[in-house]
C-alpha cells in the first residue's frame, strides 16, 4: 500500500497534470477559434475583390472611396448591401444612360460578384443586410393581408396589383410581376428611383413578406374580364363606355342621313 501511495503522490505529477490541462486548453481554443478565423478572411477576401470591381467599374461616378461626386451620383457611404443586390442585380447599375431613372438591363455581374461588391460598400458604413431566404419566401405570407398593405402603400404608383404605372417627368413605377421577392423586399428597405423607404418601422418584417406572397399570386393573372395589362375594372368600365358611346352616337349620324 506504501508504494502505491508514494506512485500517487510523486514529485512530477502535478506538472504532468498542468502540461495535460494547457494542452487541452489550448486545442479547445484552437477548435472553437478556427472557424470564425475562417470567415474573417472569407469577408476580407471578399470586401477585397469587391473594392476591386468597384474601382473597375464604379468609381468613375461615384468616386475612388464611393463618396459621391455633385451632379454626378450620390455617395453610397452607408446604404448596404441589400442597395447594391437590388441595383446591380437588376442591371439597373452600373448605369447604361443619364435620364429621368436608371432602367432594368441585362445583369453584367454574377452572383459571386455582385456579393463581392455588396460586401465591400456595406463594409464603408451601417445599412440594410441582403434579406435572407426565410424573410421573402411567399409561402410562408399572408396574401389577403398583404393585399390590404399593398394597395395602402404601394398600389397608388405601381397599380392595384403591381403591374407598374407612369409617373412625374418620364419617371415610371415599374412593373412588379417579373421582380424577385428578394430585390422586392430590398425595393422596399432602400427606396430605389422615386420609392420612399419603407423600413421596419412602418412595414415589418413580417408585413413585407406578406406584400411579396400577395404580388406572388398576381404574377400572370388578370383581374376582372378582359385582361388590357391587368388594370382590372376600371379600365374595362371605360372601354364599355367609350365603345357604347361610339355606337349611339355612330346610331345617331346614321339615322339622321336616313331622315335626310
Amino acid at each position: 500500500m506504501r508504494a502505491l501511495a508514494l506512485k500517487r503522490h510523486r514529485r512530477t505529477a502535478p506538472f504532468v497534470l498542468i502540461l495535460v490541462l494547457l494542452v487541452g486548453l489550448t486545442m479547445a481554443a484552437y477548435a472553437t477559434q478556427s472557424r470564425p478565423a475562417e470567415g474573417a478572411i472569407s469577408t476580407a477576401n471578399a470586401i477585397g475583390e469587391g473594392q476591386k470591381l468597384f474601382a473597375a467599374n464604379c468609381a468613375s461616378c461615384h468616386g475612388i472611396g464611393a463618396q459621391g461626386q455633385t451632379g454626378v451620383a450620390p455617395s453610397l457611404v452607408g446604404v448596404g448591401a441589400a442597395a447594391v443586390d437590388f441595383q446591380v442585380g437588376t442591371g439597373r447599375m452600373p448605369l447604361q444612360a443619364s435620364g429621368p431613372q436608371a432602367i432594368v438591363k441585362d445583369v453584367q455581374f454574377n452572383a459571386t460578384q455582385i456579393a463581392q461588391l455588396a460586401a465591400y460598400v456595406a463594409s464603408l458604413g451601417p445599412g440594410p443586410a441582403v434579406p435572407d431566404a426565410e424573410a421573402v419566401d411567399p409561402a410562408l405570407g399572408d396574401p389577403a393581408r398583404g393585399m390590404e398593405l399593398f394597395r395602402a402603400n404601394c398600389a397608388m404608383c405601381h397599380g392595384s396589383v403591381g403591374g407598374g404605372g407612369a409617373l412625374t417627368q418620364g419617371k415610371y413605377a415599374p412593373s412588379l410581376w417579373g421582380t424577385t421577392p428578394t430585390h422586392i423586399y430590398e425595393a422596399m428597405l432602400v427606396g430605389p428611383q422615386s420609392m420612399p423607404v419603407f423600413n421596419d418601422a412602418n412595414i415589418t418584417p413580417e408585413d413585407k413578406r406578406d406584400i411579396i406572397a400577395y404580388l406572388d399570386e398576381q404574377r400572370g393573372a388578370a383581374a376582372g374580364g378582359l385582361k388590357l395589362g391587368t388594370i382590372g375594372p376600371v379600365a374595362e368600365g371605360l372601354w364599355a363606355w367609350l365603345l357604347g358611346m361610339g355606337i349611339i352616337v355612330g346610331f345617331t349620324v346614321w339615322i339622321g342621313v336616313r331622315s335626310s
